[in-house]
């Protein structure tokens, strides 16, 4: 297993930078604005012929009156405690703060070693700002600039000298990645903190608490799952903030990394037309669909409540009527434990492939049924179809004249290969080609 290093200081002094920098990637938010992190972000980080486990916490700050800040110093807290090392990082620019200090004497309790970093060093000629920094206690104390790499080797061939040596894991190259997505509030990551067992995600009554997409890896009977907790997405009209601006195009960036996109639904207050966009926007990208409508325990007791919900998810969620569907409450965990049954079968439609001479099988038996329309002179005839790729299902009809499908025979002809090839909760993609004279498609 790979060694566990945790990334810890003040809000802003550029922890998410440097994580951004070691795990080269974008997948920590950066902003001027201080407080942007708030959950713990992991991500695997290969230095020379090793593997650690690098995670960015939030800005820790010992005495805030901000309820948010109190969850996010309780996240900060538990990645101290399972970190192997700590980087302790401050802005050299600044100088040493009364917060510094703080955080300097919690991490030495801890008798965990600490590297303290002191960032926005930019070159030698800003070398002598360490000095100051030398008064927190640590011998280890290291220049660095996040933002441009002065300084990253030095510390990186001594933070991971003497851990214990890791070959990369080997993770199941095909885990079923689940994005969580919905509007802001509605119980996103409450619902993963009750899958884990734990709280993981910061949550909190505030919207708009989660910011960044955090992915979470987690086995259920011996089968990986990559979860993706995303930020609420408001309608654009409302996105005023620039970084709310970029967690909802993060958010929206998971649908092209997931294979199934569970929207949940505030069952308590019906489906908005907001609920309708999300769940178009998954159904755009082809993206498999689990509607999960939360807040069951408000709704199951009522009647009026059970109707009105009925009626709204029939009326605005129409498009979607194939997608699954399970009823939850993220509060008391009701119904939660059927979501990966769900996910399963979901999953194993979306990525079915079948045999040509199934498929052929089953248009012939389509085309017996219900003849293609005349049009004009022509007859519309089908040579033959195959499956073309899976995630979704996409099958090809070659025709002798691709035009003269109309799009309400398309739509019975997706519909029926749904119901007779077992891809009944799954979207499935027809693409209609002519059937090229003298070839024959594989």
């Amino acid at each position: 297993m790979a060694s566990i290093v945790a990334i810890v200081g003040r809000p802003n002094v550029g922890k998410s930078t440097l994580f951004n920098r070691l795990s080269r990637s974008r997948g920590a938010l950066v902003d001027d604005q201080p407080g942007v992190t708030r959950d713990r972000l992991y991500a695997s980080v290969y230095w020379e012929d090793g593997e650690l486990t690098l995670v960015d916490t939030g800005g820790f700050e010992q005495f805030d009156a901000d309820p948010i800040q109190t969850l996010v110093k309780g996240q900060v807290l538990k990645a101290v405690e399972e970190a192997d090392r700590i980087l302790f990082m401050v802005d050299g620019r600044q100088g040493v703060v009364s917060g510094d200090k703080e955080i300097g004497d919690l991490l030495r309790r801890t008798g965990k070693d600490v590297f303290l970093v002191v960032n926005k060093i930019d070159g030698p000629e800003l070398e002598h700002l360490l000095s100051d920094f030398f008064t927190l206690g640590f011998t280890r104390v290291y220049s660095l600039s996040a933002a441009h790499g002065y300084g990253l080797k030095d510390l990186m061939n001594d933070l991971t000298e003497g851990l214990a040596a890791s070959a990369p894991e080997a993770r199941e190259e095909d885990s079923v990645r689940v994005a969580i997505l919905g509007r802001p509030n509605v119980g996103k990551s409450s619902l993963i903190n009750r899958i884990l067992g734990e709280d993981r995600l910061v949550v909190s009554e505030i919207a708009g608490t989660t910011r960044d997409a955090i992915d979470i890896l987690c086995t259920w009977k011996g089968k990986e799952y990559l979860f993706i907790d995303t930020a609420g997405i408001r309608r654009k009209g409302r996105v005023r903030e620039k970084i709310e601006k970029f967690s909802m195009i993060k958010a929206l960036k998971s649908l092209e990394r997931c294979h199934v996109a569970v929207v949940m639904l505030d069952g308590s207050a019906g489906i908005s037309d907001q609920d309708a966009r999300i769940c178009g926007y998954a159904f755009e990208r082809g993206r498999a669909v689990l509607l999960a409508v939360n807040k069951w325990d408000l709704v199951k007791e009522s009647r009026e409540k059970r109707t009105f919900l009925e009626s709204s998810l029939e009326r605005q969620l129409k498009f979607l009527a194939f997608a699954p569907r399970i009823n939850v409450s993220a509060l008391t965990g009701q119904g939660v434990n059927r979501i990966f049954g769900v996910i399963d079968r979901l999953y194993g439609q979306y990525s079915k492939r079948i045999a040509t001479g199934e498929v052929n099988e089953a248009v012939k038996e389509m085309l017996q049924q219900n003849p293609p329309p005349r049009v004009g002179r022509s007859a519309l005839r089908v040579s033959y179809a195959t499956q073309s790729s899976v995630r979704p299902p996409t099958f090809v009809l070659f025709v002798n004249h691709p035009e003269k499908v109309h799009f309400s025979y398309q739509r019975f002809l997706t519909n029926q290969l749904k119901e007779r090839l077992g891809l009944e909760l799954t979207p499935v993609r027809l693409v209609i080609k002519k059937k090229e004279t003298g070839k024959r498609g594989s």
